[in-house]
């Protein structure tokens, strides 16, 4: 369980071009000195941008594109499992732009954003993070921009009409309920199960926990941004107990896991909620006889 902090809609920088400086007041010494002093950022010629804007717009301004896709939805707060190269939008008649470089992936296609904007549209970033992942870190993707309040339905409704047909499925695994990426893919992984599966369950002398299967396994989906410290773990481990005392095992699960072993964790669960409530119970007795039967054979004798 976690409290999640909604993102403001975000403000992206525009480029600023020569005119456009001078046109507000600015004299063109002005402008070079500002430029010699690190006022101003020259991208390209006759092209800036304001000190202090981000490295990863500054990058794609120089590289004649917007920042777009999976590069944009991690910028401005939405889940990405993995983010490890530029993703810019281009337009598709553009020419003499620079060599592409090897941690870059270019989107050659049309766009509306102006031609002074430095990133595509939330909704443009999330069609195109929708083909540049596989399904289920896309769904994670969608659900948490859902989730944080970037997106609605209509959104989606615009989402997928962009998206080829063979995408459509994927509107129906959508729920904004998932308050992180990792939840999300451990929702699916549960629905590939087949078990029952209940979402941000609010239970008694526990508090809300991200799931519960089959009314009786409680899971709940850790990462080192919300318990890594001690309090936190304090706090889990009191939830945890109080949760067993109203009859639920719980499991926690680490995010790294669920996003970078899927398959290890599904199959663990599987095991887990096959052998079902009294699995622990039969578990501890056959733990219990084998204690007892080796005190047998071997007696403590106390001087």
């Amino acid at each position: 369980m976690r409290t999640t902090t909604r993102p403001a809609r975000p403000t992206l920088p525009h480029l600023l071009s020569t005119q456009a400086l001078i046109d507000s007041g600015m004299t063109r010494r002005r402008l070079a000195s500002a430029a010699a002093e690190g006022r101003l950022i020259r991208v390209r010629k006759g092209r800036y941008l304001r000190a202090g804007t981000d490295s990863v717009f500054v990058r794609a301004a120089r590289l004649g594109g917007r920042v777009d896709c999976a590069s944009l939805v991690h910028h401005i707060g939405v889940f990405v499992r993995d983010t490890p190269h530029l993703h810019i939008q281009m337009d598709p008649d553009a020419s003499r732009v620079p060599a592409r470089p090897d941690d870059v992936v270019r989107h050659w296609r049309p766009t509306r954003a102006s031609s002074s904007e430095l990133a595509t549209s939330v909704v443009e970033a999330l069609v195109q993070a929708t083909r540049c992942q596989e399904p289920r870190a896309a769904v994670a993707t969608l659900d948490s921009a859902w989730h944080l309040g970037l997106i609605d339905e209509g959104d989606l409704a615009v989402i997928f009409s962009a998206l080829p047909r063979r995408y459509r499925v994927l509107r129906q695994l959508l729920d904004r309920r998932s308050e992180s990426g990792p939840e999300t893919l451990v929702r699916l992984i549960l629905r590939a199960i087949g078990c029952r599966v209940d979402v941000q369950v609010q239970l008694t002398h526990v508090g809300r926990v991200d799931f519960v299967v089959d009314e009786w396994l409680i899971i709940e989906c850790d990462s080192g941004q919300f318990h890594s410290d001690w309090e936190a773990q304090k706090r889990d481990r009191r939830r945890d107990l109080a949760a067993a005392r109203l009859g639920y095992s719980t499991v926690r699960l680490l995010a790294e896991d669920v996003m970078w072993h899927a398959d290890a964790v599904q199959s663990a669960l599987r095991e887990i909620i096959a052998r079902g409530p009294g699995a622990h119970r039969r578990a501890e007795l056959r733990r219990d006889r084998a204690v007892g039967a080796e005190m047998t054979r071997n007696p403590v004798v106390l001087r």
